[in-house]
């Protein structure tokens, strides 16, 4: 049982400064759950989607508290981008990293308990010359953000987060609130124990973001299918591509075929043109960006309309949290995977380079995610009960669930299948495996002898066209495994399925449908309206005076509401969700002139 805040009177300035720094009446999901045990001086993990309001439950009570609150953040961007709109709302915040060329200042503030917020990496804080700094003034709180960092159990786990446990026990007296969007229960029981916070102390959110759409499909032709979702989504995206070079030549692609800024992001570049595109897309309202899936951690755009994966992520624990880039301001975006076997075949075979004691968790993440990329049911459902909830069979919101796909049961199909790739010494891949089925004795099929074999010729008609969605499939349960030259075996439940104890449906592949904007899709912000388009204008020539990116000045619901409501006085703009105090007296008198010209 959570307990509620530690007095009435707390409520109330909690409440007070959410409407005064962040323009907001009311708190969101469990945010007030979570305070209430951080102005308590309770320690606390607390689970909480992408876009659920996170950093205000330390950027808040940061306020309130006497002390600094210390945020520990695993990358300079993220902490850049935070700090950008912790000052844009007012907020006495700080960062301490290698690239700061101020922290002498930054120390001094510090000790002279000017700072409200401290940002800093884990490699700093778990220095004991860090230590002694914190020991020369008054901490409030220490957030550790990115929790999930600190378990081997969890998906991207970084060795410095486990050497935290020293600098909080350092400081028994300050409170300690770990965040994260991605622990499943094992995760999360790790993270309780390696920061010292009781059991009691978890604070639960569901895991679901109902404004995202996913969609999981096969990939046939990379570019194109991109090309069809960027034409579909005019904001702010991300694609995901698994190697450098992919990087690379899909951005490119991309570049020419649409017209739109489109950037590449991946280890190789130069740091200086990592840093510049990075920069170029935070501040876009319209630019594409193709990276390796190291990008993205440090981002805290609440505008990206799409999430493409131009292949498999590593886990469902992956893709949640990068396809939880999009549309965190709320606003409806978009979630595509374009999968191919290949993808699961690689994947399998580095799980030989995978340390004995993790491989039986990596082999589950990997079987987990291909039963998401299966199922023809619900993926929201697949998703979430993953993380351990019990959601409605249907969300309304997916591509399954938006249009069924039709299942047929292939299991026949599927031991002759598995057969083949068994008498013909499981050496090779699926167009001899096609030829050898369909009765088609090219060359290499005769001088291979297969065409003797009792399984040639015993695929045809309408199960012939079957043939490659079915092995798709069986790869990505991993029933065939695909060798280092490129033959297919038998593995995973294979027996199983050749001696009747399992059986085999899979998803009919859909109809090629023409280009165009998904059905029902409606652009939410009303592009080509004066006011909203001179608003957003404005906007933007704001940010640019101000060094920020646009969101930083306000979110596009923040602009519809100008729009709709046409206030015409700073009181007036002040009741409008978003706009807090120190925003109104930056930027209020602009944009009611802007309203009032237009």
């Amino acid at each position: 049982m959570q307990p509620s805040l530690s007095s009435p009177a707390d409520l109330a300035q909690a409440r007070s400064e959410l409407r005064r720094i962040f323009g907001f009446d009311s708190f969101r999901g469990v945010q007030e759950d979570v305070l209430a045990r951080v102005l308590a001086g309770q320690s606390t993990l607390a689970v909480m989607p992408t876009g659920a309001g996170k950093s205000l439950t330390y950027q808040l009570p940061a306020t309130m508290l006497e002390g600094t609150c210390v945020v520990i953040s695993p990358l300079i961007a993220l902490m850049h981008d935070q700090l950008r709109s912790a000052r844009a709302n007012g907020i006495a915040a700080a960062t301490l990293t290698s690239v700061d060329s101020d922290w002498r200042e930054t120390q001094d503030a510090f000790r002279r308990g000017e700072l409200d917020l401290l940002y800093v990496a884990p490699e700093r804080a778990s220095q004991a010359g860090f230590r002694d700094m914190l020991s020369s003034a008054r901490v409030g709180l220490i957030a550790v953000d990115e929790a999930h960092c600190v378990s081997e159990w969890g998906h991207d786990f970084r060795p410095d987060y486990r050497q935290l446990r020293g600098l909080l026990d350092a400081l028994p007296h300050v409170p300690r609130l770990a965040l994260t969007a991605t622990a499943d229960a094992h995760t999360r029981a790790d993270i309780l124990s390696q920061l010292g916070i009781p059991a009691d102390g978890l604070v639960l959110a569901g895991f679901d973001r109902p404004n995202i759409c996913y969609t999981i499909t096969q990939r046939d032709n990379l570019a194109r299918q991109i090309t069809d979702l960027m034409a579909s989504e005019p904001g702010p995206g991300i694609v995901y591509a698994p190697t450098r070079a992919k990087v690379e030549k899909l951005s490119e692609q991309l570049a020419d075929a649409t017209g739109r800024p489109v950037l590449p992001y991946h280890a190789g570049l130069d740091a200086q043109v990592r840093r510049d595109n990075q920069a170029a897309f935070v501040a876009s309202e319209d630019m594409v960006i193709v990276a390796t899936v190291a990008f993205g951690m440090g981002i805290d755009k609440p505008d990206v309309r799409f999430v493409a994966h131009a292949g498999i992520p590593k886990s469902i624990e992956g893709y949640y949290q990068e396809t939880g880039r999009a549309g965190r301001d709320g606003d409806p975006a978009r979630a595509v995977m374009l999968w191919g076997a290949g993808d699961f075949a690689t994947a399998r075979q580095r799980l030989s380079d995978v340390e004995q004691h993790r491989l039986a968790g990596e082999r589950a993440r990997l079987d987990a995610l291909a039963g998401l990329v299966e199922t023809p049911t619900c993926r929201r459902a697949v998703l979430l009960r993953h993380f351990g909830e019990n959601p409605p069979v249907s969300c309304g919101n997916c591509d399954n669930c938006l249009a069924p796909p039709k299942v047929t049961d292939v299991t026949e199909l599927a031991r002759k299948l598995l057969s083949a790739a068994y008498r013909t010494g499981q050496s090779f891949g699926l167009g001899h495996l096609a030829n050898v089925l369909t009765g088609s004795a090219d060359d290499r099929v005769r001088q291979k002898g297969h065409d003797k074999l009792s399984v040639f010729g015993i695929v045809e008609g309408d199960q012939a066209a079957l043939l490659r969605p079915l092995a798709r499939a069986m790869q990505a349960r991993g029933a065939l495994v695909s060798n280092a030259h490129g033959g297919l075996e038998l593995g995973g439940d294979a027996r199983a399925i050749l001696t009747g104890e399992q059986n085999v449906e899979i998803v009919l592949p859909p109809k090629k449908q023409g280009r165009g904007r998904r059905n029902g899709g409606v652009a939410l912000n009303p592009v080509g309206d004066r006011l909203f388009d001179a608003l957003r204008n404005l906007r933007r020539d704001l940010a640019a005076e101000a060094g920020v990116p646009p969101y930083v000045v306000f979110h596009d619901a923040v602009l519809r509401d100008l729009a709709s409501r046409r206030p015409s006085s700073l009181a007036a703009m002040s009741g409008i969700a978003g706009v807090g105090e120190k925003k109104l007296a930056a930027f209020g008198d602009a944009f009611l002139k802007a309203i009032r010209e237009n």
